[in-house]
């Protein structure tokens, strides 16, 4: 039995509640169970220097976790005065995750930011990050064509991510905090609504585990995956 009672593969409660910030191009609020992150998306006319010239466009990710979205408080990485290596690793994988999902030449030159605030964890919050923060950034799109600014939406496909693990001997879907942090094995997978694989994370904390394991965490994350593009398509539908 998993600890809250769900079916093996049986995610938490996804949520994504659109336009939850007043001011930025694109906002979502999503819910994995009792993980909550607002995404953001914010377009800015311009790109980075590298990228001058390239009629191309960019897109990037922050992400912080509020000084109580865990059980203790933690201190603000600003007051220490330096990211953790955790932020950056994680930022990084969902800067590189969403621009799998946009044709950056479509785009023109103008970068759009994603920020990622976790506002309460319970283990998942980067595959959080991703499938809300691909939600967001559709939106921001949208709005960029209403405005004239594009004739259509760059955004070539939708990406996703979720964790799924070995707890007690088990492949499980969605781990929460319990399990993550119990789990003989830990993987996050980032897919497309293609099919394709952007990254997938595992790790053993203790025996290694066996193509036959790693083969049924893939089919559940499959499973997990394809809910989540439905609420997706369903938001950017309805955010159009």
């Amino acid at each position: 039995m998993r600890p809250s009672g769900r079916a093996l593969d049986q995610a938490r409660a996804i949520k994504l509640t659109p336009g939850y910030t007043k001011h930025a191009e694109g906002s979502v609020l999503v819910e994995f169970g009792d993980t909550k992150v607002i995404c953001t998306a914010s377009i800015d006319e311009s790109v980075p220097r590298f990228l001058k010239g390239e009629c191309k466009g960019w897109i990037t990710a922050e992400y912080g976790m509020l000084p109580r979205s865990t059980g203790s408080r933690m201190s603000r990485e600003a007051a220490r005065g330096k990211q953790q290596g955790r932020t950056v690793e994680i930022q990084r994988l969902i800067g590189r995750s969403l621009r799998a999902a946009v044709d950056l030449k479509k785009l023109g030159e103008r970068t759009i930011t994603i920020d990622c605030d976790v506002i309460q964890a319970d283990g998942g919050t980067r595959t959080a990050s991703i499938t809300g923060g691909c939600a967001a950034l559709g939106v921001a799109l949208n709005r960029l064509v209403e405005a004239g600014k594009l004739k259509e939406s760059p955004l070539k496909q939708k990406v996703a991510a979720i964790s799924v693990g070995i707890y007690e001997g088990e492949a499980v879907l969605d781990l929460d905090y319990p399990e993550d942090s119990a789990a003989e094995t830990d993987m996050n997978v980032v897919m497309t609504d293609k099919g394709g694989f952007i990254e997938v994370q595992g790790t053993a904390e203790g025996e290694a585990f066996e193509q036959k394991e790693f083969d049924a965490m893939l089919a559940l994350a499959r499973k997990g995956l394809g809910e989540i593009f439905e609420l997706q398509q369903a938001l950017l539908d309805d955010n159009a």
